[in-house]
């Protein structure tokens, strides 16, 4: 990887990802769930809601990119004392790196006030614990985002053209048949055009038709170090 371009980390496509904490017997679960948009990011709370009706609270956080603009990032504390709940679960998420996530904290009351500073310490204990368990299942993916390019070959080139981009590393996304061969390649233009320009003798050119995104999983001691 490009070790000047940011890494972006979301948890892979799958279930929701749990984690819990106890203090003083109220019980903290927190659910982390990939999400695209701030609409699916607050339906997370709208669920476990349904799901546990009797519990106490469930306080919210998440972070959605969005293409072009800025990182949406909310939180909620639910009806515990303000800044105790919300901003210490969006402080964990903004540190695990994560984005396009969204966590709600379920906790159940166990008789005993933890004070404005237990609450804080045990919403994001709870976020924490969930996200340790999303690196031990194997949950945490890398994000790559690579420009992809089109071109048209003749089709007694094609063959011997995508078996070298293949070599070079690029990702052949598709090859298409016609009365020319259209050829879909995500990969950085500089490797490319030679050798595109060594297989049609300079009698073609790479036009740029969007992106490609890879997702793999993610190792957290390359992440952390």
């Amino acid at each position: 990887m490009d070790p000047t371009r940011a890494r972006v980390l979301r948890l892979s496509a799958g279930p929701d990802v749990v984690g819990e904490y106890e203090e003083k017997r109220s019980r903290f679960v927190a659910v982390l769930r990939r999400v695209d948009d701030e609409d699916a990011a607050r339906d997370l709370a709208a669920d476990l809601r349904k799901a546990h009706p009797a519990a106490r609270h469930h306080c919210s956080a998440f972070l959605v990119d969005v293409p072009g603009a800025n990182r949406i990032e909310r939180s909620n504390d639910d009806g515990e004392p303000s800044g105790t709940a919300g901003i210490p679960m969006l402080d964990v998420l903004r540190g695990s790196g994560l984005t396009g996530v969204s966590a709600v904290v379920v906790r159940w009351f166990g008789g005993t006030k933890l004070g404005t500073g237990g609450l804080v310490r045990a919403y994001g204990a709870a976020v924490s614990a969930a996200i340790d368990a999303a690196w031990d299942a194997g949950r945490v993916v890398e994000v790559t985002r690579t420009p992809a390019w089109t071109t048209e070959v003749d089709h007694a080139v094609a063959g011997g053209l995508e078996a070298a981009l293949r070599a070079a590393g690029a990702q052949v996304l598709g090859v298409e048949y016609g009365r020319r061969a259209r050829m879909t390649v995500a990969g950085e233009r500089t490797a490319l055009e030679p050798i595109l320009a060594a297989r049609t003798s300079g009698g073609a050119e790479w036009e740029l038709t969007g992106e490609a995104t890879t997702e793999n999983a993610a190792v957290r001691a390359d992440v952390e170090s």
